[in-house]
């Protein structure tokens, strides 16, 4: 059976301004130096299949930023463009339908757009793993990460640590966790991050649209019926605003008693906002991080810089500081408060600011 990479990429990157703009999200971003975060997603998915069968969701906006960045590697026709952002059971089941009617069925490797990964190997390793069972069973897999540390900004799965195979069995999901209960979760060994990593049949995705998410279902279905036909584009710019917004973790992934998790090391991290540049750049003694070599701290500790135009940043007794320049903007902020730099693109919005959005 054919194996189908399925790039999640309609998200905004709020938590990245001033760099990360509405046309020009985080996933469109060259954060590490070497390739934009789309492009580095498509290089680990085509470890297990070939490029010109990884397929890209993503909002209509950002459709001409996707089909500059990786259009010429995927071929522009696999950018499916969303009408409108309905989280990620609909970008799932999209993806899914699409993939049905044009194959007939295949197993689709599901990622969201922008996590760093540093153990390639590692991670083409498990997926092809999940890949072989989900051709063998009608199951849901996920892909779990092994915790390195107790933390409270991802959510857990929890597992039967006792059975011997790879894939294990998911007891339960739990939301992000207060420090001490994610301290009890690391401690147990039987918890697991949720990575959003999937991989299952289209066909075995979709019969749990139908069981659990009927009106989605449905809606999937008028979707699938008009794709190849002329009135495709019109039919999708109809019905996919009105799909229920939900994402397929608590959609499905959380009622069904068909999950398995595949705990693994593999170097993972959600870049979600500034203070977790760490991952991509090496802290100096003092932990200060800077992504160019013009910089300079004086009795500075835990500062992050981060300059588009590779300009001199300076910081004198600072600490736990992130400054962050581009042409138009210079975001300063307490590491602590990073989760809020998208309060700013909030009060943006609010005053009409659109050149800055």
């Amino acid at each position: 059976m054919n194996i189908y990479g399925v790039i999640m990429a309609g998200g905004g990157g709020t938590r990245f301004w001033p760099l990360s703009r509405h046309r020009m999200p985080k996933q469109l971003l060259n954060l590490s130096g070497k390739d934009t975060m789309i492009g580095e997603t498509v290089s680990r998915i085509a470890t297990v299949t070939e490029e010109n069968k990884i397929y890209i969701v993503t909002n209509k906006d950002q459709v001409p930023g996707m089909e500059d960045a990786v259009g010429a590697r995927i071929g522009s026709e696999n950018i499916l463009s969303e009408p409108a952002a309905r989280n990620t059971a609909a970008c799932v089941g999209y993806a899914a339908v699409t993939i049905r009617k044009k194959y007939g069925d295949g197993i689709m490797c599901i990622s969201p757009a922008d996590h760093f990964i540093k153990d390639v190997n590692a991670f083409t390793k498990t997926l092809k793993s999940a890949c072989d069972l989900a051709a063998e069973k009608d199951v849901l897999i996920t892909l779990g990460i092994t915790p390195t540390f107790p933390s409270t900004g991802y959510g857990y799965i929890r597992f039967d640590k006792n059975e011997s195979a790879d894939a294990k069995k998911v007891i339960e999901f739990k939301e992000k966790p207060d420090e001490p209960t994610a301290k009890e979760y690391v401690a147990s060994g039987e918890y697991a991050w949720n990575s959003g990593m999937f991989v299952w049949k289209a066909s075995t995705v979709l019969k749990e649209f139908e069981k659990y998410l009927p009106g989605i279902y449905a809606e999937l279905i008028k979707i699938e019926e008009a794709i190849g036909t002329p009135d495709e584009k019109k039919i999708i710019e109809e019905i996919y605003p009105t799909i229920e917004s939900i994402s397929i973790d608590y959609g499905i992934m959380e009622k069904s008693d068909n999950v398995l998790v595949i705990p693994a090391e593999m170097g993972w991290n959600d870049v979600g906002s500034w203070d977790n540049l760490g991952v991509i750049y090496d802290e100096d003694a003092n932990g200060n991080i800077h992504n160019n070599d013009a910089f300079i701290d004086i009795n500075s500790t835990g500062v992050i810089t981060y300059s588009k135009n590779k300009k001199l940043i300076a910081s004198v007794g600072l600490k736990d500081i992130m400054i962050v320049e581009t042409d138009d903007a210079i975001l300063v902020c307490d590491k602590n408060s990073a989760q809020d730099v998208k309060k700013v693109v909030d009060e943006l919005k609010d005053k009409g600011k659109d050149e800055l959005l």
